[in-house]
């Protein structure tokens, strides 16, 4: 196809790129069947789904957790408020989901065996609840060997009376019998003779007979996380301290035990850490008390012994003064390392509370330099007195002191309370928080529609089939006429396939629709292109008309022969051709010898009038293809066709060629030089306008020109409406 070839079509500008909405409204009208049964289909699902689909309910739980103080309050009274925090309730959130908590509610309920009854996937239990079939277990012990598998193990319930019961492995192969109530143990008979063998005690089994229950084992790991995705935990307000406890799963009273059992192992373990905090205090007192106690003697034995060696020396009022002042200073100093030590375990140096700490002993042992300094000029034995004396009060002192506060620690420790507070404990409303019903409902019946709307929106926009004359006539090619779809038509085909396959034939006044049916609107488009040819024909070289189209399968022989037959039928004398030598069926269905025609004029074999079925219909005759040649293309190109021709425009007031389709083969090009009116038919929203296109450039090419296009089979739609309307009239009868 050249550039000029496309030049002599005058094609009509391209359309704005607008959205037209009342074509979307036709889509949607055409597939408004589609769209009605999706959507339906789709709720239908939602709502079986919401009914039947496992519930699933939520057990709440309310916990406080009060302000707590850093450290040892009988320690660090001079502190307290510098390092009081609030519990933050991230942190708290983290400790409720460690393993050492969610670890003991584990071991507690056996968590890492998994037994459930065997249902249908999503919808079973649900199902199950419905039909009066729910079945229940509860498995509190199951062993496996180690070389045992860990999943795959089915216990079948034999007898719902007494609670007998089989367990089978991976392999159907039985492992055990058991009942409810007691351990089951494999015997040595069993599958496996092993030291370790499979022991199950269940205490709870409740279904119909043969129910099946699915068995397995699991890490404590698998087990802690599976427990940590069914539990959430959120803090209520910002800074409250009350935390909210929920647990989803499919058992109700399950999901307040779990909850329960956390919420008490997190209580317990927020009082055993304080308590812990006082007991590792009280150690570090206990320690000291002893050594303390010691140098206490060893103290007033080395004064009592100076006393006697220098006769009961006395201190002055300056001594004494200086003395008391040295006595409170050690002990500060002392009180400051307990405080020191406290700290060292909780911050580093660098923390405003340690360097605190550091500062104040900084200046108090400045003091202390100070008094040793005014010490030093006393005599001798009043110093040394002074010495002695100083080390037995401050010893005093720090006993006294260390002995109190190693009995309030004591207190403190048996009245430890923590500072967790369960509120409320774990309750379920029973109402199912999952599916929720009439959402899901709602969802599925939009998704259904939108879906069934998306699917006919984009096979209109993947349809490339022709559906109005403007789309043809846009590539620059004229539409003639444009044919409704006839059911009388459709059922004449499915007629006449069903007599080909009982291979017999009917007359030919049965085989078209025209004579079956003149009223038809089919046939009134027919003869609105034969007025349309009488005028357009009078420019043409000859009386010959060329039937052809782009592709196979468009109704171009129903058009080529009920043309024929309306020509005829007002007054003209026709001839219809065959020239689709290779598979055409023109005639076939009919009482006449198709296997005599055309190409035996061709060959030779056969003159015109041999081959010539005279009087089909009045002023109709006809010649069919005859046996298929292996060569039509070249029969064609014959001089005998060219001679076939000019007899039968001499012959003939209009001649019809029914040819090939011109994408197929190259025989439509051969028979439209011969022709001085070439027409091509399209199908309704089949054939494309690229079809259309390529097949009328490609007659151009071979010096054919394309006089119009035949619409043929336009359906009723709404969305191509425009393209049907003005067949709404038709005959109406007398009666």
């Amino acid at each position: 196809m050249t550039q000029n070839t496309r030049s002599q079509r005058s094609q009509q500008p391209p359309q704005p790129d607008v959205i037209d909405l009342g074509k979307l409204l036709g889509l949607l009208l055409d597939g408004k069947w589609i769209i009605i049964f999706t959507t339906f289909v789709f709720a239908a699902l939602g709502v079986t789904y919401a009914l039947l689909a496992t519930p699933i309910y939520k057990a709440d739980a309310l916990v406080q957790v009060e302000q707590k103080n850093s450290g040892m309050p009988v320690l660090s009274e001079g502190l307290s408020d510098m390092f009081a925090q609030e519990s933050n309730a991230a942190t708290e959130i983290e400790i409720i989901k460690s393993r050492m908590v969610l670890g003991k509610t584990v071991d507690k309920f056996n968590l890492t065996t998994v037994a459930q009854p065997n249902y249908l996937p999503v919808i079973g239990k649900g199902l199950a609840t419905r039909l009066g079939n729910e079945a229940h277990i509860k498995v509190e012990r199951f062993d496996i060997p180690d070389y045992a598998e860990a999943g795959g193990y089915t216990l079948t319930l034999n007898n719902p009376q007494t609670g007998e019961y089989s367990l089978f492995d991976l392999n159907d192969t039985l492992v055990l019998k058991g009942k409810v109530g007691e351990l089951a143990k494999s015997s040595d008979e069993s599958i496996n003779n092993e030291q370790t063998p499979f022991s199950i005690f269940v205490s709870y089994l409740d279904g119909p007979q043969d129910q099946e229950f699915n068995l397995a084992k699991r890490s404590k790991l698998s087990a802690i996380n599976w427990l940590s995705a069914g539990l959430t935990v959120s803090e209520r307000g910002k800074q409250s301290g009350i935390l909210s406890f929920g647990f989803e799963g499919p058992d109700a009273s399950q999901n307040i035990d779990l909850l329960n059992d956390v919420a008490t192992n997190y209580f317990l373990q927020n009082v055993d850490r304080n308590a812990a905090e006082a007991e590792n205090s009280l150690d570090f007192l206990k320690d000291k008390l002893p050594e303390i106690k010691d140098q206490l003697t060893i103290n007033e034995d080395a004064l009592n012994q100076y006393r006697q060696d220098n006769e009961s020396v006395d201190l002055g009022l300056e001594a004494q003064s200086t003395l008391k002042v040295m006595v409170e200073l050690e002990s500060q100093l002392n009180e400051l390392t307990f405080k020191e030590s406290e700290l060292a375990q909780r911050f580093t140096k660098q923390h405003p509370a340690y360097i605190a700490v550091l500062e104040k002993r900084k200046t108090l042992l400045a003091q202390k330099r100070r008094l040793e300094g005014q010490i030093k000029k006393l005599p001798k034995t009043q110093r040394e007195v002074l010495r002695l004396t100083r080390d037995v009060q401050v010893n005093q002192e720090i006993y006294v002191q260390l002995l109190n506060k190693s009995q309030e620690l004591a207190i403190v420790k048996a009245s430890t309370v923590g500072n967790v507070r369960i509120l409320d404990k774990a309750e379920s409303n029973g109402i199912a928080v999952k599916p929720k019903k009439p959402l899901i409902a709602v969802l599925a019946t939009l998704l259904g529609g939108m879906l069934s709307v998306a699917f006919v929106l984009l096979r209109a926009a993947f349809h490339r089939g022709v559906e109005s004359p403007d789309q043809i006539e846009e590539i620059g090619l004229s539409v003639y006429a444009t044919i409704p779809r006839s059911e009388q038509q459709e059922k004449l085909n499915k007629q006449i396939q069903k007599l080909k396959k009982a291979k017999k034939a009917i007359p030919v006044q049965d085989a078209l629709l025209t004579e079956i049916n003149p009223a038809d609107l089919a046939i009134e488009a027919l003869r609105s292109l034969r007025t349309s040819l009488h005028f357009a024909m009078m420019e043409a070289k000859n009386n010959v008309i060329m039937i052809t189209g782009p592709s196979p399968d468009i109704g171009k022989s129903f058009v080529s022969t009920n043309f024929a037959a309306v020509i005829a039928s007002s007054g003209q004398k026709a001839l219809i051709i065959d020239a689709d030598m290779r598979k055409g069926h023109i005639g076939a269905s009919a009482k006449l010898p198709h296997n005599l025609g055309l190409s035996e004029i061709l060959v030779g074999s056969k003159s015109v009038k041999e081959a010539l079925h005279t009087s089909v219909l009045d002023n109709l005759d006809f010649i069919s293809k005859g046996k298929t040649p292996p060569n039509p293309s070249e029969l064609l190109m014959h001089a005998r066709f060219t001679e076939l021709i000019e007899w039968a425009s001499e012959n003939y007031d209009i001649v019809l060629i029914d040819t090939p389709p011109v994408l197929a083969v190259t025989d439509a090009a051969i028979v439209g030089r011969h022709s001085g009116t070439t027409l091509m038919v399209s199908r309704f929203a089949l054939t494309s306008t690229k079809e259309l296109e390529v097949a009328s450039d490609r007659l151009e090419q071979a010096g054919v020109e394309t006089k119009g296009v035949i619409l043929n089979a336009v359906e009723k739609t709404a969305s191509s409406y425009y393209t049907y309307g003005y067949y709404n009239y038709a005959y109406k009868s007398d009666a």
